[in-house]
């Protein structure tokens, strides 16, 4: 499953990738988002290896996130591999005449096992999660706002 969404950020690409590029950041866009720990590579580059732990309900969700390419301030794609879900995700960031940022992200989904049904079933609900995720940094970016206010 592939899908990619955009979303105008009204401040500047410098302002929008450096609070994207914060890990100290995710918590306040990352509805769920418990922890991320560094295990290989150099933290923040290229090659860089990380575990995320995410509740969501009841369940607790690892994944192990990998920085694929790293070209700021104009892309940053990651996979993400979790239990029956390998995520691929492409971001770019682009300057708009009017100062503002439009991010694309750019995602391709692989399933496995119970997983596969779920995303034949609902795979509106993968991309309304990006999206939701995308609406969320863009409050945090322009007014501070964080879903751990919620």
């Amino acid at each position: 499953m592939e899908y990619t969404l955009n979303i105008e950020i009204k401040i500047p690409r410098n302002q929008v990738v450096e609070k994207f590029n914060n890990e100290e950041n995710m918590k306040h866009w990352q509805k769920g988002f418990v922890s991320m720990e560094h295990i290989s590579g150099t933290k923040g580059k290229t090659g860089a290896i990380s575990k995320l732990i995410y509740k969501m309900g009841k369940r607790e969700i690892e994944m192990i996130e990998t920085i694929t390419l790293l070209d700021l301030p104009e892309s940053f794609h990651l996979t993400f591999d979790a239990k029956n879900v390998y995520n691929i995700q492409e971001n770019y960031f682009e300057e708009l005449s009017n100062g503002n940022t439009k991010w694309i992200s750019k995602n391709e989904f692989k399933f496995s096992g119970f997983m596969k049904l779920m995303g034949f079933l609902m795979p509106g609900a993968f991309k309304k999660q990006s999206y939701t995720y995308m609406e969320d940094f863009k409050a945090f970016a322009e007014e501070g706002k964080s879903v751990l206010d919620n």
